[in-house]
């Protein structure tokens, strides 16, 4: 049995802005859109971003490796790449635990 993932898009932030603030939401898409290119364009400079109360981003570099394939058992390279690894902080933990939103 498969399980339903329910994804909060972009879309569904720009209308909770709307709904919360009562900002168009052409204009919450486009803020969304540029604090995205912001955090993407730091990440790939500083290869870390913390935000206090939320989170740390940071970069890591896998190497190559090899890896098999579990059905077919045929072997194949990973390659190596970038990956972004997100650690988050404690507060937004107990947030969580504890099913605190504000």
């Amino acid at each position: 049995m498969k399980t339903i993932r329910d994804n909060t898009s972009k879309k569904n932030i720009a209308s909770n802005i709307f709904k919360q603030i009562g900002l168009p939401v052409s204009y919450a898409t486009k803020i969304l859109d540029d604090v995205i290119s912001i955090l993407i364009s730091n990440i790939v400079i500083k290869k870390t971003i913390k935000i206090k109360n939320f989170g740390t981003f940071s970069l890591k570099k896998k190497s190559k490796r090899i890896g098999r394939n579990p059905k077919s058992k045929i072997e194949h390279e990973i390659t190596e790449r970038n990956v972004v690894a997100f650690y988050s902080a404690e507060d937004l933990k107990k947030k969580m635990n504890n099913n605190d939103t504000k």
